[in-house]
C-alpha cells in the first residue's frame, strides 16, 4: 500500500495550516453550529483544541488504518478481498474525486478522510449484513457522525452519494455467493485476525467526544 504519499499528503498540509490557521478558524466558525446531541468534554474554552485534536487523530488514523488492515489482510489470507477496499480509500487522498476541486490543506484531507472512513463503515455494514460480523472490527460510526457535521450540509451528504457509488461499483450480491465466502469468514473469526484490531479504541471517545442520543 502506498500509505507513504499519503503520510506526505497530511504533512504538507499540516504545514500549510501551520502557515495559514485555515481549519482553525472553519472549526471555530462551526463550534455554534454542532448537533446540540455532540457534547465536549472540558470547559467550553477547550472545545476549539478538543475539535482540531479530533481533526488532526481523524485525518492521521487513515494511513496506519490502511497499513493495519492490509497487514491484517496478508495474515489472514483475504488480501484479495479487502485489498480494493483499500485502493479505493487511497485513490481518495492521491486522486480525490471532482467534488474536491478547491479544498486544499486540512480542510481538504478531512473531507478526504470522511470519504475513507464512510467507504470502511459501508462495507462493514455490508459485511455484518452477510457474515453477521464487520471486516474491520473497527466503530468510527460516531466519529464520522461528528466529522459530518463539521463538514457541513449538503456538501457532506455529497461525499456520502460518492462512497455509495464506490460500493456500488466494488461489491455486489454476487461477489457473496462465492464458493469461498465460507472460507473468507472462518478466517475473518480466526483469534489472530480479532487480536490485531483490538488496539483500535473509539476514536471519539478517546478524544473526549461523544454523541447524547439521549
Amino acid at each position: 500500500m502506498n500509505t507513504a504519499a499519503l503520510r506526505e499528503l497530511i504533512d504538507r498540509a499540516n504545514a500549510h495550516e501551520a502557515q495559514t490557521g485555515q481549519l482553525a478558524g472553519l472549526l471555530n466558525g462551526r463550534l455554534s453550529e454542532l448537533h446540540r446531541s455532540i457534547t465536549l468534554s472540558g470547559a467550553q474554552a477547550e472545545a476549539e483544541a478538543i475539535l482540531h485534536r479530533f481533526v488532526d487523530a481523524y485525518i492521521e488514523q487513515v494511513p496506519d488504518l490502511i497499513d493495519a488492515a492490509a497487514q491484517v489482510a496478508i495474515d489472514a489470507g483475504i488480501g484479495a478481498q479487502i485489498q480494493p477496499v483499500l485502493n479505493i480509500a487511497l485513490e481518495y487522498f492521491i486522486q480525490p474525486p471532482k467534488i474536491m476541486a478547491g479544498h486544499e490543506g486540512l480542510d481538504s484531507l478531512l473531507d478526504e478522510a470522511y470519504l475513507a472512513h464512510r467507504l470502511v463503515e459501508e462495507v462493514n455494514d455490508l459485511y455484518i449484513r452477510h457474515f453477521s460480523q464487520p471486516l474491520i472490527p473497527l466503530d468510527t460510526t460516531v466519529a464520522n457522525l461528528i466529522a459530518h457535521n463539521l463538514i457541513g450540509e449538503p456538501f457532506a451528504n455529497e461525499l456520502d452519494e460518492v462512497v455509495h457509488h464506490s460500493i456500488d461499483q466494488l461489491l455486489n450480491e454476487e461477489a457473496f455467493e462465492q464458493e469461498t465466502v465460507q472460507a473468507y469468514k472462518d478466517r475473518l473469526t480466526s483469534p489472530e485476525t480479532g487480536a490485531a484490531w483490538k488496539r483500535w479504541p473509539c476514536l471519539s471517545r478517546q478524544l473526549g467526544i461523544e454523541i447524547n442520543i439521549a
